[in-house]
């Protein structure tokens, strides 16, 4: 299967996500506490008496002046004034594609789209220092073509041969997914996972002896439990849609789209909407 057309994408800015994070990432804002991220706002001290920011302390002790006895002092300052920097650094993406290379009138088509997609964007991640990997479920199991890198030649290498036909292991899919992006964290708790799914939602594969399909959704329920932002393309035919893709994007909490031809250019424009958003 050949590589589809690369490009050139655009930057892959987002937004400040909620998560305080012990230590700094790379490209996207995420809350920090360490004392080298940027001064973004103030909140309490509380029990926490380092890192004051002394404008915000004041601000807030100015309110009260009126109410305090000043006993030498012209202007009084009270423990519970204290207020904290909230500080932000730049956070580490890793974009997570998973893709179904089951037999079926699109496989050739999605696997081309999907790997132009994964190379346009780790070119821009080889500059950025974001990462990009790819999962492939096929015949009984799942496997990691392209563990999470920035490298253009391991990718190059990885996406050569990847073959497309046989049954569709679903949950094993699902499964793979979640333990690369589980060990991306532990590797670095910076990570700030996307995993980008393509699948019409069928699965007829089971690792446990139960119903594939109810497999499938139990495995997808690990997505939301971990808080992985997660986004569902889904590749059946309109016109033969049963509805499998948007009751697997349900169960992992994020947003199912139908896009009516699959290519490079507009799989990466959703990546880039998705990441516009906080998590």
């Amino acid at each position: 299967m050949q590589v589809g057309d690369t490009f050139k994408t655009k930057r892959l800015d987002t937004p400040i996500d909620k998560l305080t994070r012990s230590k700094g990432g790379r490209r996207s804002s995420t809350r920090t506490e360490r004392k080298r991220g940027r001064y973004i706002k103030a909140r309490p001290a509380g029990d926490r008496l380092d890192d004051i920011a002394f404008d915000a302390t004041f601000r807030q002790a100015a309110l009260q002046q009126i109410h305090r006895e000043h006993r030498n002092v012209a202007f009084a300052v009270e423990r519970q004034d204290l207020q904290r920097k909230v500080r932000v650094r730049r956070a580490a993406n890793l974009i997570l594609f998973v893709v179904d290379a089951s037999w079926s009138m699109a496989a050739a088509e999605r696997m081309e789209a999907t790997k132009g997609a994964v190379m346009s964007l780790l070119v821009d991640a080889y500059q950025r220092r974001d990462q990009v990997g790819l999962v492939v479920f096929q015949k009984d199991r799942a496997r990691v073509v392209l563990p999470p890198t920035s490298s253009v030649e391991l990718a190059q290498k990885a996406l050569r041969d990847v073959p497309v036909g046989g049954k569709t292991p679903l949950s094993s899919g699902l499964l793979t997914a979640y333990n690369v992006i589980m060990a991306a964290r532990r590797r670095d708790p910076e990570t700030r996972p996307l995993m980008i799914l393509l699948t019409d939602g069928a699965g007829n594969v089971s690792m446990t002896g139960m119903p594939a399909q109810e497999e499938a959704l139990r495995m997808a329920d690990l997505f939301k439990q971990a808080n992985i932002r997660t986004v569902t393309i889904n590749m059946e035919h309109q016109a033969f849609d049963r509805g499998l893709a948007q009751e697997l994007a349900d169960a992992l909490g994020g947003p199912c789209y139908n896009l009516p031809e699959l290519r490079a250019e507009s799989l990466v424009h959703t990546v880039r909407t998705e990441l516009s958003f906080s998590f």
